[in-house]
């Protein structure tokens, strides 16, 4: 395995940027429909602290469904492993991340795993606190120390789009209020929600979520222990078998890494023992995942070694 160098990632998001045009930009949230498609940025933070950028990598986005892994480690630090996965599962689903269909066949309707929809629904209704702001406070708290940044916020605009849309996620919770998997109110778990996928980085900030969990769970820079170690290994787990939605058994064979995507175009890896990557844009294959960033991880994974099979 050879260490990563700016030179690399470089040269090999300048390689990579022309599939942008084998994509497409998520419109089904409007406030995601604008998003440039020629717009690509590439972080690398290592373990020893040096982080290494490409491209656009001052530039912002929401991260949408990679919220899924820090409300699960919020969920998981809060309340434990048992108490977690009494109300959500552990396997693989070969369905999109927005199906109901599962829902109906499981009995008593527990959601397949915390990365589709539905599961991480019923994670985020865990969270602590009397309200939704409460709630979406203690998520911040816990992504803010992740990126030793206290400017780290959600956007509101986003937010607020996805939360006139969410027709389907709204059928998925009252489903699983139904069933009794998810309690309270069905709107303020919306709120919440939305809100969640609307936490705004670039990719240095995500990159460095990703070196803590490849670290462990400790910050990469002082070692100091951020999430339980037992809590970054579920969630990095969770990641292999079903942070890519339904590519995530191709994405396993072609990188081979712990990742998680997101529909904005974002996609965040964890190389073991060396740091975190993360990678930005738009355009979308239809699985939702980033064109630009898969084929990215693609070269880099294959150069590198960096496959943990």
């Amino acid at each position: 395995m050879s260490l990563m160098t700016a030179k690399d990632l470089d040269y090999w998001l300048e390689h990579v940027r022309i599939y942008a045009n084998n994509g497409e930009v998520a419109d089904y949230i409007p406030a995601l429909a604008n998003q440039q498609p020629e717009i690509n940025a590439a972080a690398f933070y290592a373990l020893r602290g040096e982080c290494y950028t490409a491209g656009q990598f001052e530039y912002t986005f929401t991260i949408q469904s990679i919220s899924k892994v820090l409300s699960l480690a919020l969920a998981l630090i809060q309340h434990g492993e048992n108490a977690v996965f009494s109300r959500v599962g552990k396997e693989p689903s070969s369905d999109p991340f927005y199906s109901i269909r599962k829902l109906e066949l499981e009995d008593p309707g527990i959601p397949l795993n915390p990365m589709i929809n539905a599961g991480a629904l019923s994670v985020t209704n865990m969270i602590r606190g009397r309200d939704s702001d409460e709630m979406v406070n203690e998520l911040l708290t816990l992504v803010r120390r992740l990126c030793d940044d206290e400017t780290i916020s959600y956007d509101e605009k986003v937010a607020k789009s996805e939360m006139e849309t969410a027709f389907l996620n709204r059928s998925l919770a009252y489903f699983m209020k139904q069933n009794g998997i998810i309690t309270g109110s069905v709107e303020e778990l919306m709120d919440v929600y939305t809100r969640q996928c609307a936490i705004k980085m670039n990719v240095k900030q995500l990159a460095r979520v990703a070196a803590v969990f490849a670290n462990d769970g400790r910050d990469p820079v002082t070692y100091k222990p951020l999430i339980p170690l037992t809590v970054a290994r579920i969630c990095k787990t969770f990641m292999v078998t079903c942070g890519m939605y339904d590519y995530s058994g191709t994405f396993a064979i072609n990188v081979g890494i712990p990742a998680k995507s997101g529909v904005s175009g974002a996609i965040m890896g964890v190389i073991k023992e060396e740091g975190g990557i993360a990678v930005f844009g738009p355009a979308l294959d239809q699985q939702g995942n980033s064109v630009v960033g898969i084929r990215l991880l693609e070269k880099l994974a294959e150069e590198k070694r960096w496959s943990i099979f």
